[in-house]
């Protein structure tokens, strides 16, 4: 059974420091130091161990546009339909992404196949519903280990509890209550093998157009957020994997997005199909496996 805290998170809840325990989560991944780890929605903070980074964009308001970090081997692609073989890898991270996806069978089906165990880690529902994200497309609960996913009809689904949460208790909770007590407001999911879940409204549309936003709005993060990022751009490089990662044989791991075909090769202007001819370019060393129309994997409706 894989481990949900390490000992030092386990000591700091003890001591009452949760705030703490929380933030050394991120380097919590419990597997062996020679597991291959992938992470999906890695963005601008990639969880240390994580081997190989995944992310849809280079660019977006999704991650309050903090630019995306590269320092390992990275891919372009989207979680519902990813770029990798099967069973590439051993463990798969996947935080505060899931909760981003209209599709969220095709999502964990994915993650499955292309690894053995996994972390998942999301908003409560509770806290979604309260303080809503305009990107966040699911509500997401765990009740005796399944994942309970309900799909939202648009980007707040009550809007009478909105405003009274904002106006009455947002400074308490959002300012004192969730960062004191941040495991209470989020799911924290390890697997191995398979995902329990269920959608329970499976044909609710999900794939609506989030509110408009521009980058302005995503700079709205504060001196100390910024201080907090060239802090952790300084740590990363050490608790990472660095020589390892360098040695990484990306296209070993890699399929085609379009036909699912292994044999992917390197060719003039990035990367080809053997198989179907799909071509998919490099930028920056980085091979963009996401065009715009893609095939979903096999949305089973609950697992």
């Amino acid at each position: 059974m894989l481990e949900h805290e390490s000992g030092a998170m386990r000591l700091c809840r003890a001591i009452g420091m949760e705030g703490l325990a929380w933030s050394l989560r991120r380097l919590h991944c419990p597997v062996a130091r020679s597991a291959l780890v992938l992470e999906v929605g890695s963005g601008g903070n990639p969880y240390p161990r994580a081997n190989v980074l995944l992310d849809a964009y280079e660019n977006t308001r999704e991650r309050h546009w903090v630019p995306l970090k590269t320092d390992r081997p990275t891919v372009l692609g989207f979680a519902e339909n990813l770029p990798f073989r099967d069973q590439a890898f051993d463990f798969v991270i996947a935080s505060h992404v899931l909760e981003h996806s209209a599709h969220p069978q095709s999502f964990l089906a994915e993650l499955q196949r292309v690894a053995a165990a996994g972390y998942i880690e999301v908003p409560h529902a509770l806290m979604e519903r309260m303080n809503p994200y305009r990107d966040h497309r699911l509500e997401i609960a765990c009740r005796e280990g399944r994942l309970i996913i309900r799909k939202k009809p648009r980007w707040v689904v009550d809007e009478t509890l909105l405003e009274l949460y904002e106006e009455r208790a947002k400074a308490l909770i959002a300012g004192k209550l969730i960062p004191a007590h941040p495991f209470a407001f989020h799911v924290r999911y390890y697997w191995e093998g398979k995902i329990e879940f269920t959608v329970l409204n499976p044909e609710q549309d999900a794939g609506w157009t989030p509110a408009r936003e521009t980058p302005a709005d995503g700079a709205r993060q504060g001196a100390s957020f910024g201080i907090k990022q060239r802090l952790l751009d300084l740590l990363r490089p050490w608790l990472s994997q660095r020589s390892r990662n360098r040695n990484v044989d990306l296209l070993s791991l890699m399929r085609c997005s379009a036909c699912h075909g292994p044999a992917l090769r390197r060719a003039q202007t990035g990367l080809q199909c053997a198989d179907c001819d799909a071509r998919y370019p490099v930028r920056n060393g980085i091979p963009v496996m996401n065009p715009e129309i893609l095939p979903l994997a096999t949305e089973p409706t609950e697992r």
